[in-house]
């Protein structure tokens, strides 16, 4: 391998941006997380129903820098 090519390699994002969507209503937001980190679970507050509700890590929308 040529040292041009080492140097002219892109650099991976250590951040990417991810869609959660409730588990019981289908609301979507989005959210920052780490690459390497495992898929993002938590209880927010859902305005379609009123209470808190589980939110899933849907997919991957885009890198970040």
């Amino acid at each position: 391998m040529f040292l041009t090519n080492i140097l002219l390699k892109k650099a991976k994002s250590k951040n990417i941006l991810v869609l959660m969507e409730s588990a019981v209503s289908g609301h979507q937001f989005s959210m920052i997380r780490e690459r390497l980190a495992d898929k993002l679970e938590l209880q927010r507050f859902d305005p379609y129903i009123q209470r808190m509700s589980l939110y899933r890590e849907r997919k991957r929308l885009r890198s970040l820098n």
